[in-house]
This record gives C-alpha cells, sequence and structure tokens, in this order.
C-alpha cells in the first residue's frame, strides 16, 4: 500500500501502523471526543456525512471557538480523515485514522499537538412523552455554602461566594459543577446577568443553555435561552441585565424544553450533539449540572432539580 509520506509522522505520532486501512465509510457518523490531555477541560464532537462520495460534508465543536462550524476543508486522503480551522489565533490543522471501531486523532498547531479519540455517540432512546413522572425535588444549593458542588479541576481560587442565599461569581470564577450526576430531569433556577456579561448552564456536562445580556437583540442560536449554538430560542424573553430572571429546562434524553421567564422558547427539540461548554463526553451516562463563571459576573438561587422517572424503571 502507498502511504502518503506527508502523513507519515502523523500516523506514528498517533502510535498505528500505517498498514491499517479503513473504509472511507467508516468515518461517516456523530463523534463524542475525549481529550487525552491530563489538563483537558473540555470535550469535542464531529460529525461526518457522505465519506466515501464526492458530496462528504463536515461538522465540528471543539477548538478554536466552541461554535457549531462547518467544515470547509475536509478530504480523506489515504484513509486518513483530515480538516483544519484558521482564525485570528493561528491555523489548526485534524488528522483522525478509524480504528476498532473508534478515532483516533491529533490536532496540530503551533503550540504544540493534542491527542483525542473520538467514540461513536450512543442511541439514546428515552424521549419526552407522556411517560415520564416527576420525583422528588432536590435542593442542588442549600443557600448557605457550596455544599454538593466542586470547582472544574479543583477548589483553588474558586471565585464565587455565597451571600444571603445568592451564589456570585466575580465574572473570573472557575465552572462549577455538581457532586451528583444526572439523566432526565427538570431543572429550574433564578438567576441575574451583569450588563455586558454571559453565563451559561450545562446540562449532564455536555448541553449548554445560554445566559446573555441581550434584552431586546434579534434572535438566533447564541442569546438567552438557546441550546449554545445549536438550538435558537423561539422568541427573545430575556430581562434587562441586573433583573433576576427565571428558567426552567426540561431534559429528557436528547429531548429538550426551555421555558425563560415563563414562556416557553424551546419545547421538545433533540440536542444533536455536545455543546462548547462540554466537559463530559459520555453521551449515554449521567452527568453534572454545571454553572459557567468566567464570563462575568453571574448570580443564581433558588436551584431545585427534580428528577424524572418511568413506573416501570423503578
Amino acid at each position: 500500500m502507498r502511504t502518503c509520506s506527508k502523513l507519515l509522522p502523523f500516523i506514528a505520532l498517533l502510535g498505528a501502523s500505517p498498514l491499517l486501512r479503513a473504509a472511507d465509510v467508516d468515518f461517516n457518523g456523530r463523534w463524542d471526543i475525549l481529550l487525552l490531555d491530563e489538563n483537558a477541560d473540555k470535550a469535542w464532537w464531529l460529525e461526518v456525512s457522505g465519506a466515501g462520495t464526492p458530496a462528504m460534508k463536515g461538522k465540528f465543536i471543539g477548538f478554536p471557538g466552541g461554535d457549531l462550524n462547518d467544515i470547509t476543508d475536509l478530504r480523506i486522503e489515504e484513509h486518513q480523515l483530515l480538516f483544519s480551522f484558521e482564525n485570528k489565533a493561528g491555523k489548526r490543522e485534524y488528522l483522525a485514522m478509524y480504528s476498532g471501531g473508534h478515532l483516533e486523532g491529533v490536532m496540530m498547531s503551533q503550540g504544540g499537538r493534542t491527542k483525542f479519540t473520538g467514540y461513536r455517540a450512543p442511541v439514546i432512546r428515552d424521549h419526552d412523552d407522556a411517560t415520564w413522572l416527576k420525583a422528588t425535588p432536590l435542593t442542588l444549593f442549600n443557600g448557605k455554602d457550596l455544599d454538593g458542588w466542586s470547582g472544574f479541576g479543583n477548589n483553588k481560587d474558586l471565585g464565587w461566594t455565597v451571600e444571603d442565599g445568592v451564589l456570585k461569581s466575580t465574572g473570573h470564577a472557575k465552572n462549577l459543577i455538581t457532586t451528583g450526576k444526572y439523566w432526565n430531569f427538570v431543572l429550574k433556577l433564578e438567576y441575574n446577568v451583569a450588563e455586558k456579561s454571559n453565563s451559561g448552564i450545562g446540562l449532564r456536562g455536555r448541553y449548554e443553555v445560554q445566559i446573555q445580556d441581550d434584552f431586546g437583540k434579534p434572535i438566533e442560536s447564541h442569546i438567552n435561552g438557546a441550546v449554545y449554538s445549536r438550538i435558537p430560542p423561539a422568541v427573545n424573553a430575556a430581562k434587562k441585565a441586573g433583573e433576576w430572571q427565571t428558567v426552567e429546562i426540561r431534559l429528557v434524553g436528547r429531548d429538550v424544553s426551555v421555558t425563560l421567564n415563563g414562556k416557553p422558547v424551546i419545547t421538545k427539540k433533540q440536542i444533536e450533539g455536545l455543546t462548547a461548554i462540554a466537559f463530559d463526553p459520555w453521551e449515554g451516562q449521567p452527568g453534572s449540572i454545571e454553572l459557567q463563571g468566567d464570563h462575568g459576573p453571574v448570580s443564581f438561587r433558588n436551584i431545585i432539580l427534580t428528577p424524572l422517572y418511568q413506573p416501570q424503571a423503578q
């Protein structure tokens, strides 16, 4: 087999044999990506369709940016998947090989190389139908301290305080995650976002419902109440910065509904995959609730999660 000489150093970097071959169609599908870096604080997502045909397309959530991006530079050479992105921070090239049902890959940039493994996104059969019942509500924030929460990575220099039943971020805080993990649920909370600030609520550590100072702004997939870069709200129901706002999020499988300040803004829409806030790529498992604290001052209170269950599943 002839192997492109340009790719040989990267094949060696991945620790794979250049004699391994994958059918082009093996790259098709949705992939949840685990970064193989001990300091990794994100998970990525990739979708490939049409591999093995002239109409191959791709979508990516990862680095740089975190938005859902169409991949314009996507190709397969010698049965290796290659794509790239370029922005003000420079160009990054990605290479992935298909091996044993998953992807082994590397991101290359001037700053170095980051290895990753891609796992096929699981089929999740739970859907938001009439069979789900509410269990006993859980108070995730006790209004006194951070019991039940930890800083992502560690608890040093969190940047959060608790005052008068309110959880406050300085605006340069670590993201907070619950020590408990949850599957299907209704999450209700109140938040107060400062002027020109934004935050987010991570569901299972994978899907972000956006919080932002955007009263009166046009509807798009990054405004208050959106599933970040994936699902825009039907209306902009945001209040002005500095006012307390209430959000209720219902998540069953990948089906999500969001009610913001009493107005339904997303109703039973399917989240196709991870968003920028993701740190946990294991979509088929319960995950943490995450509060973003590093994009400006934000406060939270009255954080209540109600698990959902089906009677036969108990």
